[in-house]
């Protein structure tokens, strides 16, 4: 029996009746009821997610409680880009010529492991920081990029098995319930690390993560075998010539790639929280989850009210628009900690009782259009990606697709920390933010084909 039929049932043949869904305004949650593989991995992902983000708000905390430094914040994600670039291509070609499921089994286990091995650096670092000493940062550095590159890798295989679970006709509707499920993620997991290391430490802040692993775990068991169905060529140089001679002929796709990395690399403000709790606006950790926290709930609720993306066709506009509100709103915080470096509106300090209420709302408000505008773009982006291409160079396209989407946040922490460094905090995302807008408005008028782009005929 070949692949093609002992994966049959994985691959739902589109329902026409479906083509013209009925008209709503809040989500879709049929993908969910019509294939319980991928309810299940939905259900494990939106939990093990909520760990996965409280450890990167906790590795922030930890690397800025060892150094004081934002840049050495930014670091975290900048020593990880190249190894996580390498990760998404190298797993996007491992997810096309493999069996999926095993593919994520293996590059979860990976994440699992360095995500123990932090809990063992904090808490040495917490026992020699009570003796007046500190851990070395470089271990951190170290294992930090190991998780990067399993999640990369899982990332990948991930999204890529979306329509071999699903109709097509359901992907953009499950796209849009992945935006519930990020917007879950993002605003308990760095709430709930603001909170765990303010309350019981780093180190068991850690182990919580590696516990709610265990659920994301669960649900990649429960997915059936997905091998490919049809030869794919094995990891190496006749794969990525494969794929890239795809995407030479994928102009929307790559033009999705292109108006994600523009967003990503000048309107990341997140690096900079650590020091706008504790100099800025005031309240220290507390603050920073609910500042990352607010920038999820902007993405939950876009996720919510998704109803109406499966009647939405022109996906290119769609997504440029979205992204040129995303930077107005980058902007607007930047604004806001400029407005508080002045020093007009009185001292702030590291406890949350310090921490200057009216600024910390109108950031939170700032945070959360950027979460629902760039939700609304990926909805769009990664259901392009995934109806565009065929299956066997899904896995290859979502690596890339991986890469971009997390790649693109490290040279974004890279840039807000340097200029942060040598200018001010604010400055990183109020010139950001402008040149967002201002970049995404030449791109849509010098790429007619994405901005034509029509979701009834799909065209890489």
């Amino acid at each position: 029996m070949s692949p093609a039929e002992t994966d049959a049932e994985t691959d739902p043949a589109p329902d026409s009746a479906e083509l013209a869904p009925p008209r709503r305004r809040f989500v879709d949650l049929s993908p969910l009821r019509i294939s319980p593989a991928f309810a299940r991995l939905w259900i494990g992902t939106s939990i093990s997610g909520i760990g996965a983000h409280l450890t990167v708000v906790a590795v922030g905390l930890q690397i800025y409680a060892m150094t004081s430094s934002t840049f050495a914040v930014a670091l975290v994600g900048g020593l990880a880009l190249v190894p996580m670039i390498v990760a998404g291509v190298w797993g996007g070609m491992l997810a096309d010529a493999f069996d999926r499921r095993l593919v994520l089994i293996v590059s979860s286990l990976v994440g699992w492991a360095s995500t123990i091995a932090l809990v063992v650096l904090s808490a040495v670092d917490a026992a020699l920081a009570a003796d007046g000493g500190r851990g070395e940062v470089w271990p951190f550095y170290l294992v930090t990029t190991v998780n990067s590159v399993a999640a990369t890798i899982s990332g990948a295989t991930r999204f890529s098995v979306y329509p071999r679970l699903l109709p097509a006709a359901y992907v953009s509707r499950a796209s849009a319930l992945g935006g519930i499920s990020g917007g879950i993620q993002l605003t308990a997991g760095p709430a709930l690390a603001g909170v765990l290391v303010a309350t019981i430490g780093l180190p068991l802040t850690f182990a919580v993560d590696a516990v709610l692993f265990t659920a994301g775990f669960l649900g990649i068991l429960g997915l059936p075998k997905l091998r490919p169905l049809s030869r794919t060529a094995r990891p190496g140089w006749e794969s990525l010539r494969d794929g890239v001679a795809f995407l030479r002929q994928a102009p929307n796709i790559r033009a999705s790639f292109l108006v994600d990395i523009v967003a990503m690399s000048f309107g990341r403000p997140f690096v900079l929280l650590p020091a706008v709790g504790a100099t800025v606006i005031g309240g220290g950790p507390v603050t920073v989850g609910v500042l990352t926290a607010a920038a999820a709930v902007g993405t939950f609720l876009t996720g919510v009210f998704s109803g109406p993306v499966a009647r939405v066709h022109r996906f290119g506009i769609a997504i440029g628009r979205a992204i040129i509100v995303y930077g107005a709103f980058v902007a607007a915080f930047g604004a806001v900690l400029a407005a508080m470096q002045t020093g007009w509106f009185g001292p702030v300090g590291p406890e949350w009782g310090q921490a200057n209420v009216v600024a910390l709302v109108l950031a939170a408000i700032a945070l959360a259009g950027t979460g629902a505008s760039d939700e609304v773009s990926a909805i769009f982006r990664s259901t392009m990606l995934l109806t565009a291409a065929p299956d066997e160079m899904r896995g290859r396209l979502q690596g890339v697709f991986t890469v971009v989407v997390t790649g693109g946040p490290r040279i974004g922490d890279l840039y807000a920390g340097v200029l942060a460094s040598l200018v001010a905090l604010w400055f990183p995302p109020v010139l950001g933010g402008l040149a967002i807008m201002a970049i995404l408005a030449v791109l849509l008028r010098v790429l007619p084909s994405f901005r034509a782009y029509d979701a009834r005929d799909p065209k890489p």
